[in-house]
């Protein structure tokens, strides 16, 4: 294993932002996996150390393939990390939507820049990402419907669901739309918390990885074989929105099979304290988002559910 600073930032009022990757094994850039964007993707940096701490394991056992080179990129945002802070800590923008990024902008292009110009010529690019809704998931793949996508190479993680979604306009200044237009092969990996640490979901994302590097490849190492991944449209998924706001109680949890009519949460008034709602399934399926903070607005999105048709 060897320690790079891929990019510093000079700041004058704090250490510099020091960008740190970890390269296993010599060769042509095979796989390049990165972590935490953002300042709350608490889940998504633990999975990176874990991946760190594996691959230097089985490197020292020699499983790394030869003629093949894995960079880890565990953080990109930690000096938001630093004071709990989801986006950059000045101007409070999103570094995963400045990419390619620019290295003569504004700070976060500049960042996002200096990470690009070190992964974009990998053969395979894997983010732990978080997406904007505050919730959980059951573990996936996530992909962009950008004509470059490979739906079978993302079944080869072995996680329960692949998950392809049409990018808007927004969307086409991620790192995972980039690295597939400079034909990067992209995958998003989502685990089930986002700002707290999973221990179940970190060691089925990190599987999930080696057993992708096994089938490509780039890595010797003995795993289970996985799930058969089942793969569906994003606007597919039947989503499920509040019609009062108020205290809420999720009674259903990702992953949980469910009926059309059963409840699965509940609203409270605030002051009053008598329950002035009850959220129901629309469908019969799979829940794979439910929404997790106590307060709820009305018509906000609290659970998504995978429809019978796809289970």
């Amino acid at each position: 294993m060897r320690e790079d600073i891929l990019y510093t930032l000079p700041s004058p009022y704090r250490e510099d932002l020091k960008v740190t990757g970890y390269r296993f094994g010599r060769g042509k850039k095979s796989a390049c996996i990165v972590g935490s964007i953002r300042g709350n993707e608490v889940q998504q940096l633990y999975v990176c150390s874990q991946l760190v701490k594996k691959l230097t394991e089985l490197e020292v056992r020699g499983a790394i393939v030869s003629d093949h080179e894995i960079l880890v990129i565990p953080s990109v945002g930690h000096h938001s990390m630093n004071i709990g802070k989801r986006f950059w800590t000045v101007d409070n923008t999103d570094i995963n939507r400045m990419f390619p990024g620019y290295d003569r902008g504004e700070t976060t292009q500049r960042i996002a820049d200096g990470v690009f110009s070190n992964v974009r010529d990998y053969e395979y690019g894997i983010q732990f990402a978080s997406f904007y809704l505050p919730g959980d998931f059951v573990p996936h793949v996530r992909m962009m419907d950008t004509g470059l996508q490979n739906t079978s190479l993302a079944t080869l993680f072995g996680l329960p669901y692949v998950v392809v979604r049409k990018p808007k306009p927004i969307d086409t200044t991620t790192l995972n739309f980039n690295w597939q237009v400079w034909e990067t092969s992209a995958f998003s990996v989502y685990t089930s918390k986002t700002d707290t640490i999973d221990e179940k979901s970190a060691e089925q994302a990190v599987s999930a990885v080696l057993r992708f590097l096994t089938r490509m490849g780039i890595l010797r190492y003995h795993s289970h074989s996985g799930y058969i991944a089942t793969i569906f449209k994003e606007d597919e998924l039947a989503v499920v929105k509040t019609n009062v706001g108020g205290i809420y109680r999720r009674l259903r949890f990702p992953g949980e099979e469910v009926r059309m009519g059963e409840p699965l949460a509940e609203i409270t008034h605030p002051y009053k304290g008598n329950v002035i709602a009850t959220v129901l399934s629309p469908t019969d399926g799979v829940i794979f988002f439910s929404h997790e903070k106590p307060l709820v607005t009305e018509n906000e999105i609290v659970y998504k559910i995978i429809k019978r048709l796809h289970i």
